[in-house]
């Protein structure tokens, strides 16, 4: 009997500690299996204002395809499609790797890619049903752009919200850090560089602000990002406007001081038939 009962008592007392430490153990064993999950970079390259690209690295991690691997292959499945829609290009590196490019030709197309790829409204196949069990969330780009003759002042914002990335207990205590699960960036590249605005509330900082040809900003999952930039280009259109105008000019200033006028030039006198008979 005293045996049963110490073995009751060392149970009780078992239970108790796991009670009491489950909560560590579960974070534990999290961050050791799920530890950087999720590698997304995104980027948008300029080369001129009517030319550019988006451009996406997306690798997921072996411990997470392992466990979820049919799930991660529709979701790599979906984007390889919806960027296809765009006119764009998927280079295939592995099963768990991805790089997308897909063109633009002005801000409002950039705009409208942008937002359409990050925010899907098709639902076509049972591939994007899969994707939308994945969490919400919410994407927008904009850029506004202001014609100054021979540059165009660029000003490109850039807001998103990934609370839905928070992994939350029952008991609201926060699991794991979504950091620890997610390697987020986001890419500006730009051939005269760029300049970052940090005025709006959630705004961050890039994490080369001396590199402003390619600034790059760390986005914080579990929480809302607002990135802004601004940035000068070359407009073709007003210096092709400016070019034919000093050409125009510079014809009418010749034709002016190293020219005979027409005017002054003696017209050749014409005898008379009947006098030269």
């Amino acid at each position: 009997m005293e045996v049963l009962a110490v073995y009751r008592k060392f149970k009780r007392g078992v239970g108790d500690f796991w009670q009491r430490s489950r909560f560590a153990w579960i974070m534990l064993l999290a961050s050791l299996l799920l530890s950087g999950c999720v590698q997304y970079d995104v980027g948008v390259n300029f080369a001129s204002p009517h030319r550019g690209e988006i451009v996406q690295h997306i690798k997921l991690g072996e411990r997470l395809t392992s466990f979820s691997g049919e799930s991660a292959t529709q979701w790599l499945s979906s984007i390889e499609r919806r960027a296809r829609e765009l006119q764009g290009k998927v280079k295939r590196i592995s099963a768990e790797e991805i790089t997308v490019k897909i063109p633009f030709n002005n801000g409002a197309e950039l705009e409208q890619k942008f937002n359409q790829f990050f925010n899907p409204v098709s639902q076509q196949n049972a591939t994007v049903a899969a994707a939308e069990e994945l969490p919400k969330i919410d994407s927008k780009l904009d850029l506004q752009q202001n014609n100054l003759l021979l540059l165009l002042r660029n000003r490109l914002s850039y807001d998103l919200d990934l609370r839905s990335l928070s992994l939350i207990a029952n008991n609201n205590n926060v699991l794991v850090s979504p950091g620890s699960l997610f390697d987020l960036e986001f890419r500006l590249n730009t051939p005269w560089g760029s300049r970052s605005v940090e005025k709006a509330e959630n705004s961050i900082a890039p994490e080369n602000p001396q590199n402003r040809r390619q600034m790059v900003w760390k986005l914080q999952p579990g929480q809302i990002n607002h990135l802004e930039a601004v940035f000068w280009l070359p407009n073709p259109l007003g210096i092709g406007a400016v070019v034919i105008g000093l050409i125009v000019a510079s014809g009418i200033f010749l034709r002016y001081n190293f020219m005979p006028d027409p005017r002054t030039i003696s017209k050749p006198s014409v005898v008379p038939q009947n006098q030269a008979s």
